[in-house]
């Protein structure tokens, strides 16, 4: 099956879920937002979501942190 995820095109085998198409892509699936053809996807529909050919994703990952950098002057 073919499918766009963040703008790439990608063949995978099906058929496949969402919450398979993640495992494949050896995502965390605490740590994403999945959007499909437009519409964001909720985590608990995610088991149930099958995927078809053509479909669109855009996987976004979250990122921890929040911590300042020093400059080697010690500035922020």
């Amino acid at each position: 099956m073919k499918l766009m995820i963040n703008g790439e095109a990608r063949s995978l085998e099906g058929p496949l879920t969402l919450t398979g198409l993640l495992s494949r892509l050896d995502m965390k699936s605490d740590r994403v937002a999945v959007e499909l053809n437009l519409g964001i996807v909720p985590r608990d529909q995610w088991t149930t979501t099958n995927l078809a050919e053509g479909d669109r994703l855009e996987i976004v990952h979250f990122v921890g942190g929040g911590a300042l950098a020093l400059r080697v002057d010690g500035e922020l």
